[in-house]
C-alpha cells in the first residue's frame, strides 16, 4: 500500500536541545520586542520643537507662506513647477538637437492629418484639429516632467468628447439646414467641446491642488489597455459612415456601436461608389505603410509619413478629377487662417459638462501618466505624477480658451517620436513649428482634402491599440486575475460605452484586490531540517514539527474585511470551541476528533489537508502554545485590531499561550491601543519567529514532554 509515510523520532533534553537550534549552537537568548528595543534602541523620535505662542490661524497661515516665498523658496518651487528650467542647462546640444529637430518635424507632419482626422471624431471642424495640435503641445513642452511624450489629439478622448457634444448639441430631426444654420451648429459644438476642456483641466487642477498623483496607481495597467482596446472598436465603427459615404446621425449612449452597425447594415445600399473606392485605396496604401514601419523601425532612418502622402495623393487626386463636385465627394474646404481669439468657454451648463468631462480627465492622466511612465523606466528618468496633473491642466484649461478639444498624451505619435530619435521635450516646439506653418500658410492645400481619407487615418492610427489584444494569452498565462480585469473592462466598453466601461474596470479592478486579501490562506510553519528556516508545511515534505506548538503565518492585511477571516483560521486550527471538551478529558490516547485537531500539525485552512499515518504509538496532544507570524500583516485597523485582542483573551481562557513574532511598530502600536497588553504581556512579542519558537520549546520543556518529531 502505497501512500504518504511517517516516522516517529522521540528524544530527551540533547536532542531537543538540537531541534531547538538546528546548526547545533545556541548563540542567543530569544530577542522580545522589549529586549530588541533595550538593546539596539527603538525608532527614532522627532526632536521636540519649541512650542509657538499661541497666535490666530490666519497670522500663523500669513508667517508660513512669509517663509515659503524666500528666495531660495521660491527658486525650488520655481524649478519642481518649470522642467525646462532643470533638464535645459544639462543639455546635449550636439548629441540630442539633430534627433529632437528630425523626430518633432516627423511628429508635426502626422499631426496635420491626424488633428484633422481626430476633429471630425469630436464632431467639429477639422481646422480645430489643428489648433489641439498646436496649443497643448507647447505649454506641455513647458511643464511636463516626460520627455518622449506627444500630447495632442487622441482618438479615445476625441471619442468621449464627440460623444458628449452631439449630445449637449444634437442635430436637429428635420435635417437639410442651410448655409447658416449649420455654422450656427458648428459653432455651438465648438463652444461644447472647449467647455469640455476646460472643465477637464480645472478638475486636473483640483487633482494636482489635491496632490493625486497617487490615484495613478489604481488605474492597473489591464484596465487602461482594456479601455484604449475597446475604444480603438469604437472608433472603427464609428467612421463606417465615412468611409461608405453614408450621411447617418451619430449613435450615442448605451450599445451605441450595435445601434451603429445596425444602422450602416440598413443604409449600406445609399453608399457612395466614389468614397468606397478612396477609402479601399487610402487603406490598401496606409496598412502596409505602417506594417513597414513597425517591422524596420531598426533600418529606417525615419519612419515613412504614409499620412502625408496619402493626404497628398489624395487632395491632387480629387482636384484634378473633381471629385467633390461630379460624384459629391465631402472635402474639407477651405481652413480659416490664423488663430483664433483667445475667449471664455460658455460654462452655462456646467452641471452637464462636468458629469462628462471627469471621465475626461481620469482617461488623460491614465493614459498620459501610464504612458510617460512606460518611457521613463525604459530610458532611466523619473517623472512626477503630480506635475503631469499640472501639465495637463493647464494644457487643457488655456488650450479652451483658443477653441480647442480636450487633449492628453496619444499613443501612436508617441511610438513615432521615440523611434524618429527624440529625446526631450524640445522636440515639441518643432512641432509646433509645423503645425503653426500649415495654420498661416499651407491651409489652402487641404481643401480638396476627402474626408474619407481622414477617417482611414484615423483607423489605422488605432493600430498598436488593436494588437494590444495579442498580450490576452501571455495574460492568462501569467495572472488570471488581471486576465479576468481586461476582459470585464473590454466588454463593458464595447457594449455599454467608454466612460461607464472605465468605471466598471477600474470598481472591478479594486474588487479583485479585495478579494484576493480575502482568499490569502493561513499557512502552517514548520522548521526545516538543519536549518534556522520556517517554511509553509505545503512547500516540503520533510519539515520538523513539535507537539503542542502551532505556528500560522497571516500572510495579508488586518481589517475589517479579513478579520473574520483570521478569527475562522485560530478556531479551526486551534479548535477553540472545542478545547472545553478536550480538556475534560482525561490524558491517554487521543479520539479521532483530536487527532484533526492538532492545529497545523496534521492540517492547514481551506482543504489544504495533510493526512498523517501515524503509528499507534505516536502520542498526540492539543495545542499548548501558538505563535502568530505577523510579518506579512501590513496594516491593521481598528476593527482587526479587537479581533486579535479578543483572540488572545480566548486563548487565555482555553489554556492557549500565545506567541506574537515580527510585528511591525505599526501594527504592534495599533494592538495596543487595541488593548492587546491587556491580556499578553510584552514577554510575548518577539522580533523573529526563530526567537518565539526557542522561547515556546522552553515553555513545552518545563512543562515535562519529550521533542517528538514528525517526517510527512
Amino acid at each position: 500500500m502505497s501512500g504518504p509515510r511517517a516516522s516517529r523520532t522521540c528524544s530527551g533534553s540533547d536532542e531537543a536541545s538540537n531541534f531547538r537550534s538546528p546548526l547545533g549552537t545556541r548563540l542567543r537568548e530569544p530577542l522580545t520586542q522589549a529586549r530588541f528595543q533595550q538593546q539596539f534602541g527603538g525608532p527614532e523620535q522627532d526632536p521636540e520643537l519649541p512650542e509657538e505662542p499661541s497666535l490666530p490661524w490666519l497670522c500663523r497661515l500669513w508667517s508660513s507662506l512669509v517663509r515659503a516665498c524666500s528666495w531660495p523658496g521660491a527658486w525650488r518651487l520655481l524649478l519642481a513647477r518649470l522642467p525646462p528650467l532643470r533638464w535645459l542647462p544639462r543639455y546635449r546640444w550636439r548629441a540630442w538637437l539633430l534627433g529632437d529637430a528630425v523626430a518633432g518635424v516627423t511628429v508635426g507632419v502626422v499631426h496635420v492629418p491626424q488633428g484633422m482626422a481626430f476633429a471630425l471624431l469630436t464632431s467639429v471642424p477639422p481646422v480645430f484639429g489643428l489648433y489641439t495640435s498646436f496649443f497643448p503641445v507647447l505649454i506641455y513642452s513647458l511643464l511636463g516632467t516626460g520627455r518622449h511624450l506627444s500630447t495632442g489629439t487622441f482618438a479615445v478622448l476625441s471619442l468621449m468628447t464627440g460623444s458628449a457634444v452631439e449630445r449637449l448639441v444634437p442635430e436637429p430631426l428635420a435635417g437639410n439646414l442651410s448655409g447658416h444654420e449649420r455654422e450656427q451648429l458648428e459653432a455651438q459644438r465648438v463652444g461644447a467641446a472647449a467647455a469640455m476642456a476646460f472643465a477637464s483641466g480645472a478638475l486636473l487642477l483640483g487633482m494636482f491642488a489635491l496632490q493625486l498623483g497617487v490615484l495613478s496607481t489604481f488605474l492597473s495597467e489591464p484596465v487602461v489597455k482594456a479601455l484604449t482596446s475597446g475604444a480603438a472598436l469604437h472608433v472603427l465603427v464609428s467612421q463606417l459612415p465615412s468611409l461608405l459615404g453614408l450621411s447617418l446621425p451619430r449613435q450615442i449612449g448605451y450599445f451605441s456601436l450595435f445601434k451603429t452597425l445596425a444602422a450602416v447594415l440598413t443604409a449600406l445600399p445609399q453608399s457612395s461608389p466614389a468614397e468606397m473606392t478612396i477609402s479601399a485605396l487610402s487603406l490598401a496604401l496606409l496598412v502596409p505603410v505602417k506594417e513597414l514601419n513597425v517591422r524596420f523601425r531598426d533600418r529606417l532612418p525615419t519612419p515613412i509619413p504614409g499620412e502625408v502622402v496619402m493626404v497628398l495623393l489624395a487632395s491632387v487626386l480629387c482636384f484634378t478629377s473633381s471629385l467633390d463636385t461630379r460624384y459629391n465627394v465631402q472635402v474639407v474646404g477651405l481652413l480659416p487662417g490664423g488663430f483664433p481669439q483667445p475667449l471664455l468657454p460658455d460654462l452655462a451648463d456646467l452641471h452637464r459638462i462636468l458629469a462628462d468631462s471627469l471621465p475626461i480627465a481620469l482617461v488623460t492622466f491614465a493614459v498620459s501618466t501610464s504612458l510617460a511612465s512606460i518611457y521613463a523606466d525604459k530610458y532611466s528618468y523619473t517623472v512626477d505624477p503630480n506635475q503631469e496633473l499640472l501639465a495637463h491642466g493647464v494644457s487643457n484649461l488655456i488650450s479652451s480658451l483658443f477653441s480647442c478639444f480636450p487633449n492628453s498624451a496619444t499613443l501612436a505619435t508617441t511610438s513615432l517620436l521615440v523611434d524618429a530619435g527624440g529625446n526631450t521635450q524640445l522636440a515639441g516646439l518643432f512641432s509646433c513649428v509645423v503645425v503653426m506653418s500649415v495654420v498661416l500658410w499651407l491651409r489652402h492645400f487641404f481643401y480638396y482634402l476627402p474626408k474619407a481619407v481622414l477617417a482611414c487615418i484615423n483607423i489605422t492610427s488605432m493600430r498598436q491599440m488593436f494588437f494590444q489584444m495579442q498580450e490576452l494569452p501571455r495574460l492568462w498565462h501569467v495572472s488570471r486575475m488581471d486576465f479576468s480585469v481586461w476582459m470585464v473592462t473590454w466588454v463593458a466598453v464595447v457594449t455599454l460605452n467608454v466612460d461607464l466601461g472605465l468605471a466598471v474596470g477600474v470598481v472591478f479592478s479594486m474588487m479583485m484586490v479585495v478579494c484576493r486579501t480575502q482568499r490569502v490562506q493561513c499557512l502552517v510553519l514548520g522548521l526545516a531540517e538543519g536549518t534556522e528556516l520556517y517554511r509553509p508545511l505545503r512547500e516540503s515534505h520533510k519539515l520538523l514539527q513539535v507537539p503542542g506548538l502551532c505556528i500560522l503565518s497571516y500572510p495579508t492585511p488586518l481589517y475589517f474585511g479579513t478579520r473574520g477571516q483570521l478569527r475562522h483560521n485560530l478556531e479551526w486550527h486551534l479548535r477553540l470551541g472545542e478545547r472545553g471538551k478536550e480538556s475534560a478529558k482525561p490524558g491517554g490516547l487521543p479520539g479521532a476528533g483530536e487527532m484533526e485537531g492538532q492545529g497545523g500539525s496534521l492540517a492547514t485552512a481551506h482543504g489544504s489537508i495533510w493526512v498523517l499515518l501515524l503509528s499507534p504509538f505516536l502520542v498526540a496532544e492539543p495545542v499548548r502554545v501558538v505563535i502568530l507570524d505577523f510579518s506579512g500583516v501590513t496594516f491593521a485597523d481598528a476593527a482587526g485590531a479587537r479581533e486579535v485582542a479578543q483572540l488572545a483573551s480566548r486563548c487565555q481562557d482555553a489554556g492557549i499561550y500565545l506567541l506574537l513574532a515580527q510585528c511591525n511598530a505599526l501594527v504592534l502600536e495599533t494592538l495596543t491601543r487595541a488593548g492587546l497588553l491587556d491580556t499578553v504581556t510584552p514577554g510575548q512579542l518577539f522580533v523573529s519567529v526563530q526567537d518565539a519558537a526557542a522561547h515556546a520549546l522552553e515553555r513545552l520543556e518545563l512543562s515535562g514532554p519529550k521533542i517528538c518529531t514528525v517526517w510527512v
